[in-house]
């Protein structure tokens, strides 16, 4: 059993995924009758700076449904650092496309970003093993952080399930024949302030069995190295550090609750916390 400051701590940081507030000082993003993000006044003023179309009102940015197609035009126009990779652009996870943008952009735009994480799971006589990956030292975000053995955002034009088809061979060089074994377990959803502005991620989390000769190599210099751990490390990492990626964080959580590895009275205000309602 963990001790109630573990526990606490723990809870802090599933709940810190929840920490914006939205509105909140940001003015809602529609492109017609459709909202589809948060924006900052500042950043509204500089758009319409750039088209004077644009109207903002009532605590509204309203772009006429013409400018959809030109978000990373206008993302460019006010300086916002790009990554030359496109999300697709939705007023909910599974909605309708509504446009492209640059991944660099989405926190600055409040636009939704879909991604999938896997639990690389290893059975073994002494017990259930997950993979775990360490990010690469110059990582733009959260270098160093441990993370799953695939992780990934949804790029515009694929399935979150085809994301992870692509990812699991370019991130560990995990065969598709086996990858697409993988289940969906989980899905989370999540408004978090960090330091690149608006999160509003969604994530679809999985299971994949992997026999135990498995071994993962990084093939596109994301990850700088792979370790396989018992679940009880993993526990215990998660209860005494920070050293998981935020998000990782809230998929392993869920998979430690799935396996029994928390007692029931810290599983039940576990579970309540990952069920906890983005804000917006």
């Amino acid at each position: 059993m963990a001790s109630d400051s573990q526990i606490a701590k723990l809870l802090g940081d599933i709940r810190s995924c929840h920490s914006a507030m939205l509105p909140g000082e940001r003015l809602v993003l529609r492109g017609g009758a459709q909202s589809f993000g948060f924006v900052k006044p500042a950043l509204a003023e500089q758009l319409r700076g750039i088209e004077p179309a644009i109207e903002i009102s009532s605590g509204a940015v309203v772009l006429p449904p013409g400018l959809l197609p030109r978000l990373n035009e206008l993302a460019r126009a006010v300086g916002i650092p790009t990554r030359a990779e496109d999300f697709d652009v939705r007023a909910a996870p599974e909605g309708a496309v509504l446009g492209v943008l640059d991944r660099g952009a989405l926190p600055s735009f409040g636009v939704i970003g879909v991604g999938v994480h896997l639990n690389g799971l290893v059975r073994r006589a002494d017990g259930l093993h997950l993979w775990v990956a360490r990010r690469a030292a110059n990582k733009k975000l959260d270098p160093g952080k441990l993370d799953h053995l695939v992780a990934g955002g949804v790029p515009a034009g694929l399935s979150p399930f085809e994301t992870l088809l692509k990812e699991a061979e370019e991130e560990a060089g995990l065969a598709e024949t086996l990858a697409a074994q993988a289940v969906e377990v989980a899905r989370f959803r999540y408004d978090m302030e960090r330091p690149e502005g608006l999160r509003r991620d969604f994530l679809y989390a999985y299971d994949l069995e992997l026999p135990e000769d498995f071994i993962p190599r990084a093939l596109d210099g994301e990850v700088e190295s792979f370790a396989l751990w018992p679940l009880e490390q993993v526990r215990e990492t998660l209860l005494t550090s920070d050293a998981f990626k935020f998000n990782v964080v809230l998929v392993l959580t869920d998979l430690l609750l799935r396996q029994g590895l928390f007692a029931p009275g810290e599983a039940q205000r576990l579970r309540a916390a990952l069920a906890m309602p983005a804000n917006s």
